[in-house]
């Protein structure tokens, strides 16, 4: 097992990447490759910084690149703001994510206050 496999931070981000799937895949065609695939790889960022930085050889550098998925996790509520202006989503939709988003940063904000 991979030590990112037991990290909440991880599964978390896992599910709300499906989340960003499902939901985007119900934004117009003409954004795919715009807004849906900006928004995707972000989320799917915040994933791999993760998982990444997990296997590094010093808490510094995981701290790195948790900060990295931090940063990709504003960047995926920034693309679901401008959906939301767009109204490719609902605003129960946008908030649940939102919700979710924030939760998500805030966890792994504390785990990076909880290394070295």
């Amino acid at each position: 097992m991979f030590r990112f496999e037991n990290l909440e931070v991880w599964q978390e981000s896992r599910k709300l990447v499906k989340e960003i799937y499902l939901l985007t895949n119900k934004f117009p065609a003409q954004e795919k490759f715009g807004l849906i695939d900006q928004i995707r790889r972000a989320m799917v960022s915040i994933c791999l910084n993760i998982a990444e930085g997990s296997d590094r050889k010093s808490d510094i550098e995981f701290k790195r690149y948790l900060r990295m998925a931090i940063t990709s996790a504003e960047e995926v509520v920034t693309g679901l703001y401008i959906a939301l202006d767009l109204e490719y989503l609902k605003q129960n939709e946008f908030d649940k994510l939102y919700k979710d988003l924030n939760s998500l940063v805030a966890r792994i904000n504390s785990l990076i206050k909880s290394l070295k």
